[in-house]
């Protein structure tokens, strides 16, 4: 069984850190670019501006060991279970984005908003919404 994950490439953001970074796309991410390895330029293949995706992270910084937490680390609201919650913190720290394809580059770059991942977040997958 193969058990490794493949980075295809990198986000480049504006965002530079968890602290300031939205906690979801819609409050106010901005645009963002994929940088994906030239390798995957023909996964790209049936892609279009306008288009909805969703990108999977590899939200590398989060913190593994966390399995629970107060949601939009609010101390007023109750502990929840990592797993109900969007926290970036969790034993496999995989993010979901869903985001717009704005403009697709060569060799391998896919301009997308919103994007709430700080910049230098790997990109694991991309999958189609349509």
């Amino acid at each position: 069984m193969d058990t490794t994950l493949t980075i295809l490439g990198y986000v480049r953001s504006p965002l530079t850190n968890r602290d300031t970074a939205p906690k979801s796309g819609w409050e106010g991410a901005p645009e963002a670019w994929l940088e994906l390895d030239p390798a995957y330029a023909p996964a790209l293949l049936g892609l279009a501006v306008g288009q909805r995706i969703l990108v999977v992270t590899w939200l590398h910084q989060g913190d593994r060991t966390t399995l629970q937490c107060h949601p939009r680390a609010d101390k007023n609201r109750p502990l929840r279970g990592v797993f109900a919650t969007r926290s970036p913190d969790r034993p496999n720290p995989l993010g979901l984005h869903e985001v717009t394809i704005l403009e697709i580059a060569a060799p391998a770059r896919l301009r997308v908003e919103p994007l709430e991942a700080i910049d230098g977040t790997p990109v694991v997958d991309i999958k189609s919404l349509g």
